[in-house]
């Protein structure tokens, strides 16, 4: 290194010219590359979003690095030379660690362009969505907790304190890790939901007696944005220690049920044709499951289940407010006699002589 710094002011120049060079070379080969797969995203915002990432810290560290071999020609004074450098040195650390997070980022955002949530069939999507995102944050928390220790290190007072502590990291491990089991207890859960995945982004879960669909999975809490449009955060050992109800684990369609109460009287065949046709002409309906029973007979009426299936639970629940509108419908205009009704059977007294 010493050796390096004994260069000639024009050697550094024409070397930090060079490495100028090189670098609007690599930026020019990365936005290319990264235009070609990007070519699925149709929101312009995104694409130029997504080439700002690339185009701002590989900017910033070729420059750095250009500053950095001619700091020697800007900067005589030794003292105030030795503080320049260092300051650049923690600046390079930073601007690779934003690259490499850019990068990571970048490549998720590209891989995850060919993978729509939005269709029907998309349990491989949120599958692919779900595992991205959670190995995205593990891989820009090692790169920052990587960059912040190389930065420490640059300092020699606290790399000083760092080699005294070194006999004593056992000790201090143990402490550090019963302090904070419950911080790394829900990262290792938020880990274990990337790999087992009981739960996908998109999926539709009821949890604590809430109906939502599953925002947000980071490492330590999950966020479920409920029908209402609010948002449930629950901790990420939520999902590992307690059950929950899934209903798009395997696939997205869904059977649902809506029930009606009729009379004794009310022919249930009729009924039967006139949900058939009800189903049928709808657009919500999946085809696959249409189905009328009597499950129940109580002492006033008759409990009938229409069973219906959709492709994905909002639809089912369109699907079913619309048959139970259009069987009550049916019921009032063609059969107002069979509605449920309480029979009273009054007899006169026994008159006695």
């Amino acid at each position: 290194m010493e050796n390096f710094f004994e260069i000639e002011y024009v050697e550094r120049i024409a070397i930090s010219l060079v490495i100028i060079l090189a670098g609007i070379t690599a930026l020019y080969f990365a936005v290319r590359l990264i235009k070609a797969n990007i070519k699925l995203l149709k929101d312009k915002s995104k694409r130029k979003k997504i080439l700002t990432k690339a185009v701002l810290p590989l900017s910033l560290f070729t420059l750095l690095m250009a500053l950095r071999l001619t700091l020697p020609v800007i900067v005589k004074d030794p003292e105030l030379f030795g503080s320049a450098s260092h300051f650049l040195m923690v600046l390079l650390v930073s601007a690779g660690a934003w690259i490499a997070i850019s990068a990571v980022n970048i490549t998720r955002t590209i891989i995850l362009s060919h993978y729509d949530v939005s269709q029907k069939d998309n349990l491989l999507a949120r599958k692919i969505h779900t595992q991205l995102k959670i190995i995205e944050r593990i891989i820009v928390f090692v790169i920052i907790f990587i960059a912040l220790a190389s930065i420490l290190l640059t300092f020699d007072s606290i790399r000083r304190i760092g080699v005294s502590l070194f006999a004593s990291a056992g000790v201090a491990g143990l402490v550090i890790g019963l302090a904070a089991q419950k911080v790394i207890g829900s990262m290792l859960a938020g880990f274990q939901l990337a790999i087992t995945q009981p739960i996908r982004i998109d999926d539709v879960v009821i949890v604590e007696n809430e109906w939502g669909w599953i925002e947000e999975i980071t490492l330590t809490y999950v966020v479920i944005r409920l029908w209402d449009r609010r948002r449930l955060v629950v901790p990420s050992t939520y999902f590992i220690e307690k059950p929950f109800q899934n209903w798009t684990r395997k696939s997205a369609d869904i059977i649902g049920s809506v029930f009606v109460h009729t009379d004794y009287t009310m022919p249930v065949d009729e009924l039967r044709a006139e949900f058939h046709r009800i189903v049928e002409k709808t657009e919500l309906w999946d085809g696959n499951v249409a189905n009328v029973q009597v499950t129940n007979a109580t002492s006033q009426s008759l409990e009938i289940r229409f069973l219906v299936s959709a492709n994905d639970s909002p639809t089912l629940w369109d699907l079913r407010v619309l048959v139970r509108e259009r069987m009550v419908e049916y019921l009032q205009k063609n059969h107002p006699d069979k509605l449920p009704k309480t029979r009273v059977n009054i007899q006169s007294p026994v008159s006695q002589c």
